[in-house]
């Protein structure tokens, strides 16, 4: 015979499966009027405690085939964060971070997009010269 706690937990477990699937971590893409394509994700965390125990309000021992009074209980909880957005345009992706950022951590994210537009001025500067 199955331990009742057993069906506790399996409640418990499809219950958080049914709030946090993949569209939950990887949003839907949205289509901007500029052509870009914007992708949101987030962090998702969770956890869940159950447990029970069996009871017995009578004093007298209980004969072996006698189960005892069981009582139980589970909770969970979800938490869902934003991490940032994709954005896909033209032939760049770029990550857009949902939380502000530091100083130094805003000038590492923009560092590759700062050589590029270097190397663009500096290969067009180069064209004009040979033109």
């Amino acid at each position: 015979m199955e331990h009742p706690i057993s069906k506790l937990m399996q409640t418990t477990l499809e219950n958080i499966r049914d709030m946090v699937d993949v569209n939950t971590v990887i949003g839907e893409p949205i289509q901007t009027v500029i052509g870009a394509t914007v992708i949101p994700f987030s962090k998702v965390s969770f956890g869940f405690a159950t447990g029970g125990g069996e009871y017995d309000a009578r004093k007298e021992t209980l004969p072996a085939r006698e189960t005892l009074p069981f009582a139980g209980g589970s909770g969970a909880g979800v938490t869902v964060q934003p991490v940032g957005f994709l954005v896909i345009h033209a032939d760049s992706v770029r990550l857009l971070p949902a939380i502000n950022k530091t100083v130094l951590e805003q000038a590492i994210s923009a560092a590759p997009h700062l050589v590029e537009d270097i190397k663009s001025v500096l290969l067009s500067g180069k064209e004009k010269k040979e033109g």
